[in-house]
């Protein structure tokens, strides 16, 4: 099962990309922010709701995070329960799949639910 230890190396680094890009949107947004006060500029509610994307791609890449992690533990523990026997290794995949499944309902309802009316044909972002 070594395709699992690579798949769990490859999770990581996403992870890892996906909490540079939080942080490089979070510089992005201040510097924003900072040059709106440095000229006195009152922002309108479009450039607000803009702003207010930035919140949503960090609340997206997080729960996508979390999602990833929920995967690396299921793997971690069928890797454990892999030296078991042939019928417990089965049911063990049984119960991976029932997880990584309910893992990625979890993730689709953090997406639907981050999105604000991003997703939707509504005027605007809904502010949280």
């Amino acid at each position: 099962m070594m395709f699992l230890h690579t798949l769990d190396t490859l999770l990581e680094h996403i992870k890892s990309v996906e909490s540079e890009t939080i942080d490089l949107t979070k510089k992005a947004q201040l510097k924003f922010v900072q040059l709106i006060e440095r000229n006195g500029i009152l922002p309108d509610d479009e450039t607000l709701e803009t702003m207010q994307y930035q919140d949503i791609i960090s609340q997206q890449l997080s729960a996508t995070i979390e999602a990833i992690e929920s995967v690396q533990e299921n793997i971690k523990h069928f890797l454990r329960s892999l030296s078991e026997s042939d019928a417990d290794t089965a049911e063990s995949i049984d119960k991976m799949e029932s997880r990584l499944t309910g893992a990625l309902e979890k993730a689709k309802e953090r997406h639907s639910a981050f999105g604000g009316k991003l997703h939707q044909d509504d005027n605007g972002i809904e502010f949280f």
